[in-house]
């Protein structure tokens, strides 16, 4: 597992956005997340040792996780990126994106039915974007297709959507400010995909957890370990 991040900063976009954490995180070191920039990690992939093998091992690559890879202001790198990823085709590139209505303006010219290698995980947070994005998302020529649902901030239907996709994965906010995340709409969810043989992780509790209509408030480093002990994933049968 890797992570590659081109470039970094973003910009809010989504109902989901309010509290995300990278700006967050730039506010505390004082970065203005709102400037869009190369790292020096944007060949990362295809970086040599002295010996000409890749620095970058095979396997799963956690792509553009402090931006976002479909980022307007990214435009004019993002054919150097497509070329690397084509290039690395012993690594699995995964991106989560909110702008998935900027998708076909945004693939190679060879694109065709998608790039085996390539995971897209479209994220929506309530009804209305699921309905607006998933709509979309669900007829892109995309090979490995997944769902996030983070954070998760009312109870929505998505099941009309899950055909062709592989994963859903559910979580809620983090922040004292958090909106707060209600078991039972997790649970919904997870019975949706089940239904339609999708496989399903719970990720991260949130902040504010109502559970059998009481509240609970968790601490962040115990968000993701609280959602692992509810053992609700669920794995699709093949």
């Amino acid at each position: 597992m890797a992570m590659w991040n081109p470039w970094r900063g973003c910009k809010r976009c989504s109902d989901g956005c309010l509290y995300c954490y990278i700006h967050k995180g730039d506010a505390k070191r004082g970065v203005d997340t709102g400037i869009i920039e190369k790292t020096k990690d944007f060949s990362k992939p295809i970086e040599r040792l002295k010996n000409d093998n890749y620095k970058m091992k095979s396997g799963i690559v956690y792509t553009c996780f402090s931006t976002d890879f479909l980022i307007e202001e990214a435009d004019a790198w993002r054919k150097d990126c497509w070329q690397m990823i084509k290039e690395r085709k012993d690594c699995t590139f995964l991106f989560l994106t909110k702008r998935i209505d900027r998708f076909s303006d945004c693939i190679p010219d060879d694109w065709r039915d998608g790039y085996e290698n390539v995971v897209v995980c479209c994220t929506v947070e309530n009804q209305r974007n699921a309905d607006y994005k998933l709509d979309i998302f669900s007829k892109l020529p995309i090979k490995h297709k997944c769902i996030t649902v983070q954070p998760l901030i009312e109870a929505i239907n998505i099941e009309k959507y899950l055909n062709g996709i592989e994963l859903v994965v559910v979580g809620g906010e983090s922040d004292t400010n958090a909106r707060p995340l209600d078991y039972a709409w997790v649970l919904d969810i997870r019975e949706q995909c089940i239904r339609k043989n999708v496989s399903f992780e719970f990720r991260q509790c949130g902040t504010h957890f109502i559970k059998d209509d009481k509240e609970y408030r968790l601490q962040t480093k115990d968000l993701c370990a609280q959602a692992r002990k509810a053992g609700i994933d669920f794995k699709r049968n093949s």
